[in-house]
Parts: structure tokens; sequence; C-alpha cells
């Protein structure tokens, strides 16, 4: 390996480490935060109508944050700033300066839209008596500003991370987990909450009260997402200034980019958004006290499938599998990609085939045994986060069906974000578009028909089943674009990770038949399980990877440490 390229590939780790050290602290505390707000609330009426309405502002975050306008100016950014120019002669800082403008024209007018059409829809819903649909529509509104907060921290993060400040970007989610858990326990306290209430009339509205808080410390945290990020921002002469024209010939090539991308881009954050929809029109509700639990359609009659809660048990659910994502997988395309996107345009690309190759099998070498890991110890870690105060063993173990399920896809979801990074650094927005089409498609296609046999776990399968052949089409399309990626050598480093995985799958399952394995219904007993198969499972792979020669840890140590040359 020449010392360029040596010293590409510590760059990016060492970044990959920042990034993934400080969203590990933010996975914790927001793990900590459903772990709250489960024990609190439950998984009844108030927690779905909240979490539902809570992935309104989180869609537009991914799709024109983190998304679309994300994707698209940091390729073009990334090149300004290596030439000192955009294509059409505007400096690299009045482009980023007009395309802040341009975000916050666009998501000012959503924001104003968005409330006008919650306003008319509170307004026909008055007479109706579906206190879960009314809560919806209730939160929502309030939590709406909170688009344009996020979304501007997203754009400002992007600008950053193409100046490789990282720090800022990944440590303000930080602020979001402490104020929801802040909010949470002061105002549980305040109110006489805690967590094994009777669901009576007066515990509902009191949770009502606290979830009117709670939507409120979000605008709370959004404000300091931005507010963290302006010293770095000022540090690397970002200034925000309104009098930088926003339509200019690089921003309109911006739009046109990002136009697909607010659906590609964004595919894992809608695909979500669309699972929690569906789990809320077809689950059972409450009107004037009672459970509604079939509806009418073509004069026949149907049952609802899925039962109360179902969209905040899949939301609990997809915080396990998107765990692993956030601390790992998350942080790799994120430090990978404006590397990819410097690279993309050289000739040859052996570079940016080089670092994709890295990048795609240090994915694989967490997503592997992540998605085995998940699915071995599914019901003692679900059990153990989430079975106390109003949340029962009944929702613990839907919760737990579902992780499993969620859980066999994580590697594709892993493998996906550094995949469609390289699109995006190619300027390529057509061929993730119509991934990501056939992704929604087939995972409604899957999971639909299944809810009346399967319940709310067909929604993970469907899931699970979709992102899997996502992943493996666009990397196929990917080494015909790129005139062949060394797939060859990728798929022997491959077929050891896959052997490793199955070691310690094998290993883990093998384990709960002993007799030192605990079998009680404790939290001592869960917690041992867990740390068993936990430890055991990552002995085993680690070692099985050294034996099988797969030595990507030690590469990744070695590389995000300086060497020390002799003088």
């Amino acid at each position: 390996m020449s010392e360029s390229t040596e010293n590409t590939s510590r760059a990016i780790f060492s970044h990959a480490k920042l990034i993934g050290g400080l969203t590990l602290v933010s996975r914790l505390l927001g793990l900590a935060r459903d772990v709250v707000a489960s024990h609190v609330f439950g998984v009844g009426i108030v927690a779905t109508a909240f979490s539902v309405a809570f992935t309104i502002p989180n869609l537009f975050r991914r799709l024109l944050g983190e998304g679309a306008l994300s994707a698209a100016f940091i390729p073009l950014y990334a090149q300004a700033e290596k030439r000192s120019k955009t294509d059409t002669g505007e400096s690299a800082a009045d482009f980023a300066s007009g395309s802040f403008n341009l975000l916050l024209l666009i998501l000012i007018g959503i924001t104003l839209i968005g409330e006008a059409v919650l306003g008319w829809m509170l307004w026909a819903d008055r007479g109706s008596a579906r206190l879960d649909r009314r809560l919806l529509l209730q939160f929502t509104a309030v939590m709406l500003p909170y688009v344009l907060l996020v979304c501007s921290g997203a754009f400002l993060s992007a600008i950053l991370q193409v100046h490789k400040r990282f720090g800022p970007p990944a440590f303000a989610p930080v602020l979001l987990n402490v104020c929801h858990i802040g909010v949470v326990v002061i105002g549980a306290w305040f109110l006489g909450l805690h967590g094994q209430d009777q669901q009576t009339d007066h515990v509902i509205a009191l949770q009502i009260t606290l979830a009117y808080w709670l939507a409120i410390g979000v605008l709370v945290a959004g404000v300091l997402q931005v507010a963290v990020l302006w010293p770095a921002l000022r540090a690397i002469g970002f200034r925000f200034n309104l009098r930088i024209a926003f339509w200019t010939p690089a921003a309109r090539q911006m739009l046109k980019l990002a136009a697909p991308l607010a659906i590609a881009a964004g595919v894992l954050q809608l695909s979500v958004v669309i699972d929690e929809f569906i789990g809320w029109a077809f689950m059972q509700g409450i009107k004037d006290g009672a459970a509604v639990e079939s509806f009418s359609l073509l004069g026949h009659t149907f049952r609802y499938p899925l039962a109360l809660g179902a969209p905040r048990r899949i939301d609990l659910a997809q915080l396990l599998y998107q765990f692993p994502l956030g601390v790992f997988a998350t942080a790799l395309a994120t430090a990978i990609f404006p590397k990819l996107s410097a690279d993309a345009m050289e000739p040859g690309r052996e570079s940016f085939k080089r670092t994709l190759r890295q990048g795609i099998e240090a994915a694989l070498w967490e997503g592997l045994p992540a998605s085995v890991g998940l699915m071995l110890v599914c019901e003692p870690i679900t059990k153990l986060l989430f079975q106390h105060g109003n949340t029962t063993a009944a929702d613990a173990a839907l919760i737990a069906r579902s992780a499993f399920y969620f859980a066999g896809g994580i590697w594709a979801f892993s493998l996906l974000l550094v995949i469609n990074r390289a699109y995006y650094a190619l300027h390529d927005t057509v061929t993730p578009l119509w991934a990501s089409v056939l992704n929604i498609v087939l995972n409604i296609a899957v999971e639909l028909p299944l809810m009346w046999w399967m319940g709310e776990s067909a929604i993970a399968l469907g899931t699970m089943v979709s992102f899997i052949v996502q992943a493996i089409v666009t990397l196929y399309l990917l080494d015909r674009k790129l005139g062949g990626l060394g797939t060859g050598q990728l798929a022997k480093t491959v077929g050891k990770m896959l052997i490793a995985t199955l070691g310690m799958g094998f290993v883990g399952w093998a384990i709960t038949f002993v007799p030192i394995y605990p079998r009680a219904e404790t939290r001592e007993a869960w917690i041992v399980q867990l740390a068993l198969q936990v430890g055991l499972a990552m002995v085993v792979y680690l070692s099985l990877c050294q034996l099988l020669g797969v030595n990507l840890l030690r590469q990744l140590r070695r590389q995000s440490t300086p060497a020390i040359k002799p003088e």
C-alpha cells in the first residue's frame, strides 16, 4: 500500500472512529430515551400517536437535511473546494451560503403549508370521537417547526463534513436525547406518573400533558442542535448572509440532482414512515372509550390485523436494529463520502474503487455479525430494555418478534449506506431512485398480505426482504457501472466473514442448551443470557476472522494510528 493510500485510509477510519464514538454516545442516550419513555407511556394510545407524529419531521430531516440536498450538495461543494470555485465560476463559500438560503426558503414554505394543512384537518376532524387520530394531528402540528431546525442543522453539518469537521455534527443529536430524557423524567415526577399506573382517563390525560411538553422539548432541542454547530462553522469561514443569491446555476444543478434523491437518499427513513403509517392504518383504535376492532370496505367488514400500539412497538423494534447502523455503518458512510466525492471524477477512478472496496468490506465486517447477533439475543434484550412499567410481557414478545426479522437485514442496510454514497459521488441519482422505488413496492407487497397471518412482524419481514434485494441489485449495477469493482477479491473476503458469522451463530445458539444458561424470567437472568451470548459471540467471531486471515480490525487500528517514523 502506497503512503498516500495509507494516509487516506488512516484519515477515513480515524474520522469514522470519531463519528462512531460520538454516535455511540448519542445512540446509548437514544436507547435510554426510549427505555424511559416506554416505562412512563407504555405502548398505548398516547405513545403511539407521539411516535407516529415524530416520524414526520424525521422524514423531512432524511429527505432534505441528511438526504436529498446534502447528498447533492456534498459532491458539488467538495469539488468546488478542491478547485476553489464551482463549474459556473461561483466561489465555494458563496455556493455554500446561497445553498443554505435556498434550503431555508424551502423549509419555511414546507412548514407554513404543513401547518395550514394540519389546521384544516383538525378543523375537519373536530366532531370525531377518535382520540388517537386527534392526538396524532395535534402532536404533529406542535413538532412540525422542528423540520426547519433539524434540516438546517443537517445541511450545516454537511458543510462541516466537507471540511473534515465531524465532531460537532456527530455530537448535535446528543442534545435531542438529553432534552427528551430530561422532559420525561422531570415531567413524570411533576405530574405524578410512575410507570405502573392503570390506564384510567385521568392517567391518560396526564400522559397527554406530558407528551405536549415533550413535543415542545423537541423544538428546544432543535434550536440547541443548530447553535452547537456555529462555532465550528465560523472557524471554517462560513457566514450566514441573506444577500447571497440562491438561484444560481450551481444551485439549480444541485436541485436537479436533489429531486430524485428526495426518494433515494431517504429510502430507509421513508420505509420507516411507511411502516409506521401502515401500522397506524391497520391498527385497532379507540372511539368513545371503546376499542374499534374492524372496518368496512366496499360493503364488507374486515378485522384490523394489528393490536393497539403496533406502530410504537415497531418503532422500538426498529431502534434495536438501527443501533449498530448508527454506531458503525452510518459513521463509516459519513466519513467516506467526502473522499468518494473528491475522487469520483479522477481519471481511472482507481482511488475511488479502492476506497469503496474498503467501505464495503468494513460495512459487512460489522453488518453480518450484527444481523446474526441480534437475531440470537432479540428476546432477552427486548425483555431487559422494555418489559417494565407500562410495557407488558405481551408487548415485549411482539417487539422481539419484529426485531428478529429487522435484524436479518442489518448487513444489507449497512451495505446500502456505503453503496448509495458511491452513486451520489458519481452524480448518478437515477439508479438509487429506481432501486428505492423497487424497495418500497416490494416492501408493501410482502407486508400487506402477511399482516393478517403474522401480525405486526410482517412489517419487519417486508422491510428485511426489500432491503436485501435492493442491496444486491445496486451492488451488481455499481460493479457494471465502474467496469469492475474487484468483486472477486471482495467475494473471497466476504466469504470468510460469512464462515466466521455462521460459526459465531452456531456457538451462540448452542450455548442456550448448556446447564449454565439461565432460563428464569427475571431481569438478572436476562442480563446473564445477554452476557453469555454476546461475550461468546464476539470472541468466536473475532477468533475465526483471525484464523481465516480477515484482519480488518487490526487494519483499522493500524490505519487510524499515525505511524511513527524515525528521524
